[in-house]
């Protein structure tokens, strides 16, 4: 699996809510970079359980719509009139 990497402008926004969560949840402030190691922590062993759930989602609409062309197709067959 590819290393989750976000965009400079995507990561300082993670960072903001990570800062935001501390302060308002917490009841506690963390500085930029403590808070980039976090998002980096996540990104590294908590991302890809998130991202491994959101492959199995598309998979599974996939496949949904994978058998209702199947069923579209077999609704199309031609039938013996015996």
């Amino acid at each position: 699996m590819h290393k989750i990497r976000f965009e400079k402008e995507q990561r300082t926004a993670i960072v903001s809510l990570v800062q935001r969560y501390f302060v308002e949840e917490l009841d506690s402030s963390i500085g930029a970079i403590p808070a980039e190691l976090l998002v980096e922590f996540f990104a590294e062993h908590i991302g890809p359980h998130y991202y491994n759930q959101g492959l199995a989602d598309a998979q599974a609409v996939f496949a949904k719509s994978l058998d209702d062309v199947n069923d579209a197709i077999y609704g199309l067959e031609q039938r013996d009139a015996r």
